[in-house]
């Protein structure tokens, strides 16, 4: 079967085969669920259901705990519900972590603090590393990356400073996204 790997979680992939509306709203109650043990309630949490589960569309929950926004998105599944499945299985990760002691509170807050306008800054991040909207291949990112960190590299004769902060800032904003 294979493997998802988000976060440094390893887990199995899920595979739809029926129900699958009535599964999306299970995994949503679950997220609801799993964030109530560490005493974030339901009115603070947003996780937003598809009509159809099975329409290619990416998932994400959004919480506030102390004062602040978090944010789990997974979209490289083909399925709605196959992409909330990931969130899911993230999220508990990292609460059961935290219950357990492996993990400090304020890292799982810093690790999932995500800006009100990330989807904005996802988008120009894929613009300024000349890649399409949609690019969530992590290898081709990667080199784009590295071709234009070496362009820029202000050591190079062709160097810019400013380019080499952006395109190493974007490069950390997908990275964040996809890994």
């Amino acid at each position: 079967m294979d493997t998802v790997t988000v976060k440094g979680m390893k887990f199995k992939a899920f595979v739809v085969k029926d129900s699958f509306n009535r599964q999306a709203q299970q995994f949503k109650n679950k997220i609801i669920d799993a964030l109530g043990k560490l005493g974030v309630s339901e009115d603070q949490t947003y996780v937003p259901l598809e009509q159809f589960a099975l329409k290619n569309a990416p998932a994400f929950a959004e919480w506030f705990m102390e004062g602040r926004r978090l944010y789990c998105s997974y979209s490289l599944s083909k399925k709605y519900v196959e992409n909330l499945y990931v969130v899911l299985q993230v999220i508990s990760g990292q609460v059961e972590a935290v219950l357990s002691g492996e993990k400090e509170i304020h890292d799982f807050i810093n690790e999932f603090t995500e800006d009100e306008d990330i989807v904005e800054q996802r988008k120009a991040a894929r613009e300024t590393l000349g890649l399409n909207e949609d690019e969530k291949d992590m290898v081709v990112i990667n080199k784009r990356y590295k071709d234009l960190a070496k362009e820029h590299h202000p050591d190079t004769p062709t160097g810019n400073v400013e380019k080499f902060k952006a395109v190493n800032r974007a490069h950390k904003t997908l990275r964040k996204e996809l890994e």
